[in-house]
C-alpha cells in the first residue's frame, strides 16, 4: 500500500508566535519588553533557519565515495578508516590542530573538544565520533590524559593522507581544524558533508568561523552582553 505524504503545516508568523509570550520579568520596562518581544520573533526565525540548513544538509546528494586504504593508529593499535566507525553507520571526524610541529595544541580545539569530552558518550549513542590529529599518538595522549580526557576516542593520521584529502592539511596551512562526516551505507563508505567556511568566507571584523559553530561556549557567550571577544583566545590550562 502506497503511503500517503503528509502536507507540511503552514507555519504561524514569527511575529505572532512572539506577540503571544505572557512572560515579564521583575522590573522590566515596556522599553525593555518591547525590543524583548521584537528580539524574540528573531531568534523564531533563527531556529527556523537552521531547521532548514540541517534538513537541506540531510537531503544532499551522495557524496564522493572513499576509495583510499587510511590507516591511523590507535591506543589499541593500527587501525582502518572502516574502523572508526564500529557499529554505526554514520561517522563525525574532526581533524584536531595538533601537528608534529606544534609542542602545543591548538587551544580553540582543546576548548571545543573539552565539551565534547563531555559529550561522546551521548554523541556515541547515535554515531561514531573520532578525533585525528597529525602527531604521533603518543604526544596526543601524554596531553590529552593530562587534561583529563576519557571519552573521546582519539587517532594519529600516521601518513598524513587523510588529512591532505580533508581538509586539515593544506597548501596554506598544513595543520588546520577540518570538521567531517561520513557515511556506510550497504558496505559502502561516501563523504556526506564537510565543513567548508574559512577566511575568505568571513565577514569583515569578525574571527572567522563556520556555521552550524560547534563550539557550545559561543553559544552561551552570544546569550550576554559582551558577546564574543574576537581577540580572546581560551587556555590550555588553569589554575586549580
Amino acid at each position: 500500500m502506497a503511503q500517503t505524504q503528509t502536507k507540511p503545516q503552514a507555519l504561524v508568523p514569527a511575529a505572532e508566535l512572539a506577540a503571544r509570550s505572557k512572560i515579564s520579568l521583575p522590573n522590566e520596562s515596556a522599553e525593555y519588553r518591547k525590543a524583548r518581544t521584537a528580539l524574540l520573533a528573531e531568534e523564531i526565525e533563527l531556529r527556523r533557519h537552521i531547521e532548514r540548513v540541517a534538513e537541506m544538509r540531510r537531503a544532499l546528494p551522495p557524496g564522493g565515495e572513499v576509495k583510499k586504504k587510511y590507516r591511523f593508529q590507535s591506543e589499541r593499535g593500527p587501525v582502518s578508516f572502516a574502523d572508526l566507525f564500529g557499529d554505526k553507520q554514520t561517522l563525525v571526524v574532526y581533524s584536531y590542530m595538533f601537528g608534529p610541529q606544534r609542542a602545543k595544541p591548538c587551544p580553540m580545539c582543546t576548548s571545543l573538544l573539552s565539551a565534547w569530552e563531555g559529550e561522546a558518550q551521548d554523541i556515541e549513542q547515535n554515531v561514531a565520533l573520532a578525533i585525528i590529529a597529525q602527531s604521533p599518538l603518543e604526544k596526543v595522549l601524554e596531553f590529552t590524559k593530562a587534561r583529563g580526557w576519557r571519552n573521546l576516542k582519539l587517532y594519529s593520521d600516521t601518513d598524513g593522507e587523510y588529512s591532505k584529502d580533508y581538509l586539515a592539511n593544506t597548501p596554506e596551512f598544513e595543520d588546520t581544524a577540518a570538521i567531517n562526516v561520513f557515511t556506510r551505507r550497504d558496505g559502502v563508505i561516501r563523504h556526506f558533508w564537510a565543513g567548508e567556511m574559512g577566511f575568505a568566507q568571513a565577514d569583515p571584523g569578525q574571527d572567522p568561523r563556520g556555521a552550524p559553530d560547534l563550539m557550545p561556549i559561543w553559544t552561551v557567550l552570544d546569550c550576554t552582553p559582551e558577546g564574543r571577544r574576537p581577540d580572546w583566545y581560551p587556555s590550555l590550562e588553569y589554575p586549580r
